[in-house]
């Protein structure tokens, strides 16, 4: 039998945040195969401890788990007392509730900003200096689709995805000559708790039954799925292996093909 790709990463830390479930907990999984110590935060005690059991249970390395607020400084402050070095950093961040424009004020759009923009560059800005001091490094921003192809619903997150996407594009230029790369994975439709009240809210605004609105989302996908998260996962952990120092400031879709564009 044909031995695995090594990726290169045994060893190495990394932090994955929201990774009690979805795709950071897919993400996490995979960085574990590949023998990352892992220090997994989310803001449910019970549920990251739990994660934090299974996965080290199921790939035979360290896992730590902080329940904590990463949107908050708080929140970070305690997360990076525990693994102020890490090799890898994975941003993950659950999106604001879908809506409509004009239910959105300045204090939606201000939570939405704090938690899908800021609390990610706040983390990075904090462990990119050692990083840079060690000549390797690896970020992945948890982004979405949304990016490249805004969503009906999802302005909030449309708006600060976008920010973030914006804000890191020159980051990741400068600080490529010192190993340290940052890239953006960017989920389409995949099968995840958030994902399930995105169903439950175009089942409202389209007086369908959910089952129908399920149905559909998979059919006008090309593939004619949803998206598995342990895929995901899989592609999380490639972009952070020693063979993708050539891979640097890319907003990679992971979407079946939903998006028709060429680029």
């Amino acid at each position: 039998m044909a031995k695995g790709l090594d990726l290169g990463i045994a060893g190495r830390t990394a932090i994955v945040c929201g990774a009690s479930k979805g795709l950071g907990r897919a993400c996490a999984e995979s960085l574990a195969d590949a023998g990352v110590s892992l220090v997994i935060c989310a803001r449910t005690e019970n549920a990251i401890q739990a994660a934090a059991g299974e996965i080290a249970g199921r790939a035979g390395v360290a896992v730590q788990a902080v329940a904590c607020d990463v949107t908050t400084e708080t929140g970070r402050a305690r997360l990076l007392a525990d693994c102020p070095d890490p090799d890898i950093l994975i941003n993950n961040a659950g999106g604001p509730p879908p809506g409509r424009f004009e239910d959105w004020g300045e204090t939606e759009w201000l939570a939405a900003i704090n938690a899908n923009m800021l609390s990610a560059l706040m983390l990075i800005r904090a462990i990119l200096p050692g990083m840079r001091a060690r000549k390797w490094g690896r970020i992945v921003n948890i982004t979405s689709a949304a990016v490249k192809a805004p969503l009906p619903m999802l302005g909030l997150s449309n708006g600060a995805r976008a920010g973030l996407t914006g804000a890191v594009g020159a980051l990741a230029r400068e600080v490529a000559r010192d190993g340290v790369t940052i890239n953006a994975l960017l989920p389409g439709q995949f099968e995840t708790d958030r994902l399930a009240g995105y169903y439950a809210a175009l089942s409202k605004a389209r007086n369908q039954p959910l089952d129908q609105v399920r149905a559909d989302v998979a059919a006008a996908n090309p593939t004619g799925h949803i998206g598995d998260p342990a895929d995901f996962g899989a592609l999380c952990a490639v972009l952070c292996s020693a063979q993708a120092r050539y891979i640097n400031g890319q907003n990679l879709l992971m979407d079946g093909g939903a998006f028709a564009g060429l680029f």
